[in-house]
This record gives C-alpha cells, sequence and structure tokens, in this order.
C-alpha cells in the first residue's frame, strides 16, 4: 500500500492543513486579547501548548474515521494495488472485507429489458459510460470493466461480488428501450448486507441518454458526498447524433467482446457514425483501436494499418486531447510493425493522459514484456489488476512475466484464473507451467489453444500437429518438422508466428531464429517473451540472437530508453545478459 495515496485517501493531508489554519488564528486571538483583559501571562502559553496537544490527536482521529452522509463511520484500510491477484479469489476470507473501503462501488452490466431483448449493446453501452464517469470521482475506487462484466447473468451472492471486487457497494440496473424512447432504472446496494440505498428511474429520449448517464453518475457522487467542482461534467456529450451514438455502441460491442468475425463491420459502422458526426471524437479513437487490433487477426491489412490508425488517432486527439485510447492504439499498431520507439512514446502518452484506464495500463504491461522491459510491464499490469481484478487478459501477461521471474505456482494460478473467466489463449502461459511439472501430454493441448493468438491462417488441425510436435515423441516431433518445412517452402509473405514460437519451444532455436530473420511475422512480437525465459539465457549471447534483435530494430529501443532488464552494454556496444 502506497502511504501518501493512503494518507490522501482519509483526508489526512487536509485536515492537517485546516487544523493549523485554524490553530493560528486562535494562538493569535489569544495572544491579541490576553492583555487587554487582564489575564495571565500562562493563559496564551497555555492555548499554545493545547493547540500543539491537539494536532497529533486530530491526525489520528482523520486516519482512523471519516465524515460523511451516513454519519462518522470507522476508516478501512485501501487495498494494496501490488496484489491484484488476492481480490479476484472467490474463497477469500472474511477478514479480506476489512479491506474493503467504503467508498467503493462496481457497475454491473445493466439488464436489457427492451421487448424484442435485443439492446443488450445499448445497455451495456449505457453501463460502460456510467462507468466511466464514476471513474473520474477521486475519492471513489470503482471497479473496472472487464471484471464487472464478468458478473452478467451470473446469481453471485453481493457478498461474493464485493469480496472478489474488493468493493462495498454495487450499481445494477435495467434498460428499457422502445424506439427512441428509454427508461434507465439505478439502484444502489450495500455489497455486505444487500441493503438497497436509493433506486430511482430516469425516463427519456434517446438524444437524453448522456444527460440521463450524468444525474445517475451525479446521484452516486451524492450518496458518497464525493466534491464535484464547480460545473464539472461527469459524462460528456459524446454526439449528438443518436444514430451515430448507436453505431458506435454496436461496433464497441464487437471490439470488447473480440469478435473477430465481424472486426470488419465495426470498422464499417464506426465509419459511418464518424460521416455523420465528424466531431465525434470517440468513434474517432474506437476505429483507431479497432484497426490497430485487426491486423493480428488479418495480415491482409497490414499494409494500411499504421496509415488507418494513424490518421483516425490524429482526429480523435485533435478533438478530445484527453483521450488516451487514441495513444494505445498507436502504440500497438506501430508495436506490430517493429517501430517501438514510437510505440513506447504512445504508452508513455497514453499513461500520462489516463493512468487509471485499464486498457491503457494493459497496454502497456502486456507490449513492454515483449521488447525485454518486464519488470516495468508488470508493474502496469499489477496496477490494471488492482483497477480490474477479473481483467483475464492482463491475468495471463502478469503470469508470463511471473513465468519469466520463475515463479511458477503464482503464475498458474493466474493462468488458471484467466482460463475459468474464459480466455481462450490462456494455454499460451500455461503450457510453460505443464511442461515444468513433466505434464507434457497437457502441455501440449494447452499450446494448442495458446497458439490461436499466432495462428494467421493456419487451421486448428495445424495448430494441434505444432502443439505436439513441442511436447509430443519422435514421430510426432517429426510431423511437426514436416508440416513447418511444408508452410516455409511455400514462400509465404508472412509466417505464421506460431512457426517461430514452437520453434523454440522445441528447443530448435538457431532455426527458429534464422527463420525469424528471413520472414516477417504479423504476430512476431508475441514469441519474443520467450527470449527473456530463463531457458534461454545460455542462447542471449550467441551471433544468431544478436542478429535476430538487430533485425527487429530492439536494439534501436534500448539504445533509446536504456537496455532490457538483467542487461548491460559492453565497451564495444553488445548488449551482455547477466
Amino acid at each position: 500500500m502506497n502511504l501518501f495515496a493512503e494518507l490522501g485517501r482519509r483526508k489526512v493531508f487536509k485536515v492537517a492543513a485546516a487544523y493549523l489554519v485554524v490553530g493560528w488564528v486562535v494562538i493569535q486571538v489569544a495572544a491579541t486579547v490576553a492583555p487587554q483583559l487582564d489575564l495571565p501571562d500562562w493563559v496564551p502559553r497555555l492555548i499554545t501548548f493545547a493547540v500543539a496537544l491537539g494536532f497529533p490527536i486530530a491526525l489520528i482521529l482523520s486516519w482512523l474515521f471519516d465524515a460523511g452522509p451516513t454519519g462518522v463511520r470507522r476508516e478501512t484500510v485501501a487495498p494494496a494495488p501490488a496484489a491484484p491477484t488476492a481480490p479476484a479469489s472467490a474463497s477469500a476470507s472474511a477478514d479480506a472485507a476489512l479491506a474493503i473501503p467504503f467508498k467503493s462501488i462496481a457497475v454491473l452490466p445493466f439488464a436489457d429489458l427492451s421487448p424484442a431483448h435485443d439492446q443488450e449493446y445499448f445497455s451495456d453501452g449505457v453501463t460502460e459510460e456510467i462507468l466511466n464517469a464514476l471513474v473520474k470521482l477521486e475519492d471513489l475506487k470503482v471497479a473496472g470493466r472487464t471484471s464487472s462484466f464478468s458478473f452478467r447473468g451470473r446469481s453471485e451472492d453481493l457478498r461474493t461480488i464485493g469480496r472478489m471486487l474488493v468493493v462495498a457497494h454495487v450499481l445494477e440496473g435495467s434498460v428499457r428501450k422502445h424506439g427512441d424512447r428509454m427508461r434507465i432504472t439505478a439502484q444502489l446496494i450495500r455489497t455486505d448486507n444487500g441493503y438497497q440505498l436509493w433506486s430511482e428511474n430516469f425516463d427519456g429520449d434517446l438524444s437524453d441518454v448522456f444527460e440521463l448517464q450524468e444525474r445517475i453518475a451525479r446521484a452516486v457522487a451524492r450518496e458518497f458526498d464525493v466534491v464535484l467542482h464547480g460545473g464539472q461534467r461527469l459524462v460528456p456529450v459524446a454526439t449528438a447524433d443518436p444514430e451515430a451514438y448507436r453505431l458506435y455502441l454496436q461496433a464497441s460491442d464487437i471490439f470488447n467482446r473480440r469478435d473477430v468475425v465481424h472486426l470488419a463491420q465495426s470498422v464499417e459502422m464506426l465509419k459511418k457514425a464518424i460521416v455523420l458526426d465528424p466531431g465525434f471524437a470517440r468513434a474517432h479513437a474506437r476505429l483507431a483501436a479497432v484497426y490497430a487490433l485487426r491486423q493480428n487477426y488479418s495480415p491482409d491489412v497490414a499494409d494500411t494499418t499504421i496509415a488507418n490508425v494513424t490518421a483516425a488517432a490524429t482526429a480523435a486527439s485533435a478533438l478530445d486531447p484527453g483521450l488516451g485510447e487514441p495513444y494505445s492504439a498507436i502504440a500497438l499498431a506501430f508495436h506490430s510493425a517493429h517501430r517501438f520507439i514510437e510505440s513506447h512514446e504512445a504508452i508513455e502518452r497514453a499513461l500520462q493522459l489516463q493512468p487509471e484506464d485499464t486498457a491503457v495500463r494493459y497496454w502497456a504491461g502486456a507490449l513492454p514484456i515483449n521488447v525485454g522491459y518486464v519488470d516495468w510491464g508488470c508493474a502496469n499490469l499489477e496496477h490494471a489488476l488492482a483497477i480490474d481484478p477479473l481483467y483475464p487478459a492482463a491475468m495471463l501477461w502478469r503470469g508470463i512475466g511471473h513465468v519469466i521471474h520463475g515463479d511458477l505456482e503464482r503464475a498458474e494460478s493466474l493462468f488458471r484464473k484467466a482460463s475459468d473467466l474464459g480466455l481462450a489463449h490462456a494455454g499460451l502461459g500455461m503450457h510453460e507451467v505443464m511442461a515444468a511439472r513433466g505434464q507434457f501430454q497437457e502441455a501440449a493441448t494447452q499450446l494448442a489453444r495458446g497458439l490461436v493468438m499466432l495462428a494467421e491462417g493456419l487451421s486448428g488441425e495445424q495448430l494441434a500437429i505444432l502443439a505436439q510436435g513441442a511436447y509430443g515423441d519422435a514421430p510426432a516431433r517429426a510431423r511437426a518438422q514436416e508440416l513447418i518445412d511444408h508452410i516455409v517452402a511455400s514462400k509465404p509473405r508472412w509466417l505464421p508466428g506460431a512457426i517461430p514460437y514452437v520453434l523454440l519451444v522445441m528447443g530448435e532455436t538457431t532455426r527458429a531464429l534464422e527463420l525469424g530473420l528471413r520472414l516477417r511475422s504479423i504476430t512476431d512480437t508475441l514469441y519474443f517473451p520467450r527470449f527473456w525465459m530463463p531457458s534461454f539465457r545460455p542462447h542471449r549471447g550467441s551471433p544468431e540472437f544478436r542478429a535476430i534483435v538487430r533485425h527487429a530494430e530492439l536494439t534501436t529501443l534500448w539504445d533509446r530508453f536504456g537496455p532490457p532488464d538483467g542487461c548491460q552494454r559492453d565497451a564495444s556496444g553488445e548488449y551482455v545478459w547477466e
């Protein structure tokens, strides 16, 4: 736990400043009035002594208690962000409840109560808008979107939700949309006892949606006694065009679900939204993010990705300079293109703009791990998991960080949780643990599942052959080598990243690096983390490895921002690992 952050949260600094001002005034008044009233000389000294004695007492009381709309209550300790895996366990002990701050909330996905039940994308958009608004409240801890949405359709006990997300309250509700008319129902509930603090209906039409969400967010702010500064608006009016907003929500639903089959459709939706409202900054930002993500699954768009992402991100930032998403999109696109310096700078800019955004923190964690900045990446992933403790993709990459550091137990725990939460490619990490435990058949199964992230056109059957070759017997290894030879002989423009990845797992390091030098892959950065694994340490001084890190432009990045973890430059300028 950060002591200064906790002192700020408990308002100790504010109390100290207020006490010193008031105390100084009291002492000055006593010193001025005492002679006029012929009071003994010891009276001003006694008052000064009393003020000084009361100062630490006031600080202790401000640490222990907080005054809010529900009266004076005992303060609680905020959860330490350095331990993101603890709140994700449903079996957390009852003592964990003591660590849940009172001013904390999860916004559960609002139910779609529309007549045809075909507006879930819209109710999700309403939920996310309210969540993003509450994040702006400085004194309020808000669980991340992924964690909150993981409870959709589950009849979990509120106490369980409170423990898992480390929150004392949930906001839940429903959206009933019929044509352009809508009713949003919201209720705020305590997780410890199920007590409903308030419930209200908000009626309007589609053009009122931002105003309705603003009213809900302000109602929550009032309940927690959170001070709003001046005319601060929590839910900005993103667009005045209802149809543009509808298209944005539909496209965002595809993006959030990583529905790769319909990513091209989401691009067209966002383009239409921008035609309807060219000033819709978030539509431009989401378009940049979809472009950046799409190339991982569709190599045929790789040639235009940088131009498309840059154009959309530039437009978004010009319209709303406070958005972090455009820079995260730039970071991902440039990272895949091996333009690592621009990617790194974009990550840093995104963190400056939206340091508490889960997606920003996630990309600031996953991408640096690929290029050797493992500790920095892991720190950002821990921050992401402190905000959003059930974020499966962040669990996967934080687990990979644990594997790199040799902590297989913690890695396995995170991989299993990510898999339980539905992350299809959690096997990209789990196979490492299974192999270390000697469970090679299970390792092959997990690897085949994980390789979908590096498939680039390979079928499920081909991925299974590669995985069995990595962990199977001699015939299985021979079949995998035959498949690799066949694919390489076809001279593909883009080599599936699964091939060098599997070769590295098989111990065919020289061939893996040689193919990496000759043939580019859209997803080759996803096998770079294997370079930082303990098992790869003997190969880091080889000519082949030095050649590929130069070829991949990794040394250009390191020259600019410093060597990767565990590495330094020798007198000749070569990077040398411990």
